[in-house]
């Protein structure tokens, strides 16, 4: 079962940016430059509330490098896209920025910290995944298909022609791991395959074949699966 990324859709279907108690953790290497919550103020570095869709350059009173005074100029926002790349590698997004820092490499571990920061954007606890860091899921399934409870003894009748390919052990040999797949990441996923959103012949055959039904009972059998 191949896993790509899949297409943006409607911004009410949305999944979480990342761990948000996890990042609190991780941010702990960032926070003796830069401060968050009510009383944060300029360090070393600027303060983190409200860094979602804001204007690089913006904190009144802080000296930002020529660095990240040109990419201001040219318009750098710091949405999602941007803040991941700079926490990444801050000098690959803004030459000559004065921030040491050697970045992050982990593409979980900045979601983490991400979805940390958003706690302190603007009403994080009524619109926690809603835009600047809404994060689409790959199909629009309707609250009845989501909620069906699969049978994991069918599924695993079902499973034969799935380990063919997959192991069941959940070894990774060129083929991703399924086994210990969250539920409703599973369903989404081959709902996807089901409707051409995800583009692996084999699986979009495979899918097509399953009624929601069955596709439940897989995603229950392999999520239990040890």
């Amino acid at each position: 079962m191949v896993l790509p990324m899949g297409s943006a859709i409607a911004e009410e279907d949305v999944a979480p940016i990342g761990d948000a108690e996890r990042g609190a953790e991780l941010y702990k290497q960032c926070s003796g430059c830069h401060m968050v919550g009510p009383d944060a103020r300029n360090r070393t570095g600027p303060p983190l509330n409200g860094i979602f869709d804001r204007k690089a350059g913006a904190i009144e009173g802080f000296f930002y490098s020529k660095g990240l005074k040109r990419a201001a100029a040219d318009g750098l926002i710091w949405d999602l896209e941007h803040l991941d790349a700079y926490i990444e590698n801050p000098k690959a997004l803004v030459s000559g920025t004065r921030m040491s820092f050697r970045g992050v490499k982990e593409a979980q571990d900045r979601r983490d910290v991400l979805a940390y920061l958003r706690l302190f954007s603007d009403n994080p606890q009524n619109i926690p995944e809603a835009a600047p860091t809404a994060q689409a899921v790959e199909v629009a399934l309707s609250p009845e298909v989501l909620a069906i409870v699969g049978d994991a003894e069918y599924g695993e009748y079902l499973s034969s022609e799935c380990k063919t390919c997959h192991q069941r052990d959940g070894s990774d040999q060129g083929i991703p791991s399924i086994t210990l797949w969250p539920e409703e990441d599973f369903v989404i996923a081959m709902h996807a395959y089901r409707k051409k959103i995800r583009p692996h012949p084999v699986m979009q055959m495979m899918a097509g074949r399953l009624s929601d039904e069955e596709i439940a009972a897989l995603a229950a059998y392999f999520a239990k699966l040890e």
